[in-house]
């Protein structure tokens, strides 16, 4: 019998040595292949390992645990899809809003040029009719190097001076614009069979004008206008004291009104003395008068010796002033 024991224990052996070098081998041979769980996580039940429920190992991963962290292929283009959008929605937004201030900052700036140049100036249908907008213009401030509009009178020096509009005639207006425009039913009128409204001309014209005018009274042009004796210089000096005097007067309360609240550098000259001089090379932000120009221009009626003689609205007998205002 102990014999019998001794042979059974020693055929027992082996069997457990062999199957732990399987072991050993199946643990070897899960270390070396990928995406296969070690023995050593199965080994502790044989019956697991080599058993029956072997198959319920295989559909482990079928189990709740492992699907959670799966996704069905509707799912994953749902959720790409719906990134998509919020993507596309976006940008869409971005283009909007980007359209918008541009926009907005387009109109506020057209707005606010309307806005000042109303505010500044008295109503005319020319703010109707001319886009008033605002651009910096740097002044020619040269204290020694002259331009045309400053060299002693000349043909070429007067036509630079016609060209903006100094001796424009008066043009009209329609008569639903006079009221809002300052003007009454005494102020001059065309006739009615012509088309009626109110003769004007436009206060900017009329302010180079009269620095025209001073330009050609002052001493070093005098004696040139006066022996040409046209325009204001067909007066006597009397008058043209007076013309003069108003233009000066006029232009006084122009600058005045429209104080430059702007400020002066001043800047040195001369290397070997140095000294201070004022910079009058200055910036401004200022109104397109081309626009204004063309405007009067448009406006103008026909020469005065070119049309009928019942061209002007006879005036009230009250409506006529005993003097030139």
């Amino acid at each position: 019998m102990k014999s019998l024991l001794k042979s059974k224990k020693s055929e027992y052996r082996p069997i457990r040595q062999s199957g732990h070098a399987a072991n050993e081998e199946a643990d070897a041979a899960g270390e070396s292949v990928p995406f296969i769980v070690p023995s050593s996580a199965s080994s502790a039940s044989s019956d697991t390992a080599v058993g029956p429920d072997n198959h319920a190992a295989k559909e482990a991963p079928k189990q709740p645990g492992n699907a959670c962290c799966r996704r069905s292929p509707v799912r994953k283009a749902i959720v790409v899809g719906g990134l998509l959008a919020i993507v596309g929605v976006s940008n869409l937004a971005s283009l909007a809003v980007g359209s918008y201030i541009g926009w907005r900052a387009a109109n506020t700036d057209s707005s606010l040029d309307r806005q000042c140049s109303a505010h500044t100036t008295h109503y005319s249908p020319l703010l109707d009719d001319v886009d008033i907008h605002y651009a910096p213009v740097h002044f020619d401030g040269s204290f020694m190097e002259e331009n045309e509009y400053r060299r002693p009178g000349a043909p070429d020096v007067d036509a630079a001076w016609e060209a903006l509009g100094v001796d424009y005639r008066a043009g009209v207006i329609p008569l639903e614009d006079g009221p809002r425009s300052g003007l009454t039913s005494e102020h001059v009128q065309r006739a009615e069979q012509y088309g009626a409204g109110y003769f004007v001309n436009v206060e900017g014209m009329h302010h180079l004008h009269c620095l025209n005018l001073v330009r050609k009274a002052s001493y070093y042009n005098y004696p040139y206008y006066k022996e040409l004796g046209t325009h204001e210089f067909t007066n006597g000096d009397d008058i043209l004291q007076l013309h003069v005097s108003h233009c000066i007067d006029i232009l006084r309360q122009v600058l005045m009104c429209n104080v430059d609240t702007g400020v002066l550098g001043q800047v040195w000259y001369k290397p070997d003395d140095p000294s201070p001089f004022p910079d009058f090379h200055t910036t401004h932000t200022c109104k397109n008068y081309e626009a204004v120009r063309e405007w009067a221009e448009k406006l103008q009626a026909p020469p005065a010796d070119t049309v009928p003689d019942d061209y002007l609205k006879p005036p009230q007998p009250d409506a006529i002033w005993p003097s030139t205002p």
